[in-house]
């Protein structure tokens, strides 16, 4: 039996048409011609006036603090669940990344504990739209305003997904998305920046671009900066994704609903979340086990990995993690995020690749039942 991965894109012949002729005909005055159309349709599809694209969603997160002159001495409210890509930039302009808790059905930032953990160096807030879903954000931005307060939208899993009506990556000073091969829609690498704040749209396109002011002499660079550049084929495979989107979308909730199917009444099994206020795009469909089975996560993905089957752990705490755990914010965060640490140990992903059929769903949750009746 083949393995099952755990992601994978959806690649059509519109794709390989977009990136061949980008290969064959963006250079010269034409060079950019993919990647503005890119930037230009996925504004469009937010909802915001301008976007940029970039190597990586980590890149985006970096360049909105520095936009947002976040530095040493400044705090960056994260939450405590995400991927490291959400907090690593904090450091990398000397500011420090403090963990706040999730919410316990959302699995997103808690606003609760996000206004707890705001002091006088508090300068930004990254909410993250975990696994496609997304928080309280009006909550959330109505805190960050009160006490003036920047908000950067991690929807690196959650294009497509929405809040009141709008789009995840729109609630923010800056929304910054991930275009990684397992992401819903991919460039192989890549992110994009997106904002409605002209000050900031354009501090960013001059930090990404080694520090030159558009127009200036050519290579009298005014500032050290960064080469954060998407190269034309990437932005020619992100066009063809865009304009493919909602079919992309409607196929993660197929493949989320066969997943329900099979076992959204399995007492002791806890799949994703959507409230009423937020559709759900389900990047990863996610399963948290009760502990009365007696098996943590590590050890279900290993009976699973058995079987041919694909798994990743739910995302550990960051102050948890060796990157983290022995800074004074981490262990404060490991007393304090009740929610956080009761999750993790418990959750994982299952195989939700864009190429998984409902066949194979039934498979791997006639599996994952098998286990855990049988321990």
């Amino acid at each position: 039996m083949e393995r099952i991965p755990v992601s994978g894109p959806w690649i059509t012949q519109k794709e390989i048409d977009y990136v061949a002729d980008a290969a064959a005909n963006a250079w010269y005055s034409n060079a950019n011609m993919y990647n503005e159309r890119f930037e230009n349709a996925f504004a469009d599809y937010i909802g915001v006036r301008y976007a940029i694209s970039l190597p990586s969603c980590t890149s985006a997160i970096h360049l909105s603090l520095l936009s947002l002159e976040v530095g040493p001495g400044d705090e960056v409210i994260v939450p405590d669940l995400t991927w490291i890509a959400s907090s690593a930039p904090v450091s990398y302009v000397g500011a420090t990344p403090v963990f706040a808790d999730v919410d316990e059905k959302t699995w997103c930032l808690s606003a609760d504990s996000f206004e707890e953990l705001i002091t006088p160096r508090t300068k930004a807030v990254i909410p993250v739209d975990l696994y496609g879903n997304l928080p309280d954000m009006d909550r959330i931005r109505e805190i960050a305003l009160r006490h003036k307060i920047a908000v950067i939208e991690d929807a690196a899993e959650a294009i497509g997904s929405e809040y009141k009506g709008k789009k995840a990556g729109s609630f923010g000073d800056t929304g910054v998305f991930s275009f990684h091969g397992s992401k819903t829609m991919t460039t192989g690498e890549g992110g994009m920046l997106v904002t409605n704040n002209e000050d900031i749209y354009r501090r960013s396109l001059f930090l990404r671009d080694h520090g030159r002011k558009p127009g200036d002499v050519m290579f009298f660079n005014t500032e050290v900066a960064y080469k954060y550049k998407m190269s034309s084929m990437q932005a020619a495979l992100g066009l063809a994704q865009l304009e493919r989107i909602n079919e992309l979308v409607e196929r993660k909730r197929d493949i989320f609903n066969w997943y329900r199917c099979e076992l959204g009444k399995f007492d002791g099994i806890t799949l994703n979340n959507e409230s009423p206020d937020t559709k759900n795009t389900y990047w990863m469909v996610t399963v948290v086990f009760d502990p009365k089975f007696g098996l943590n996560k590590e050890q279900l993905m290993k009976l699973l990995a058995e079987n041919y089957i694909d798994s990743r752990p739910f995302f550990h705490p960051l102050s948890s993690i060796p990157a983290y755990e022995n800074t004074q914010e981490a262990k404060k965060a490991q007393q304090r995020n009740r929610i956080s640490y009761k999750i993790s140990p418990y959750g994982l992903n299952l195989p939700s690749g864009l190429n998984v059929t409902e066949e194979k769903v039934k498979y791997i949750c006639n599996t994952l039942k098998d286990i855990v009746l049988s321990v």
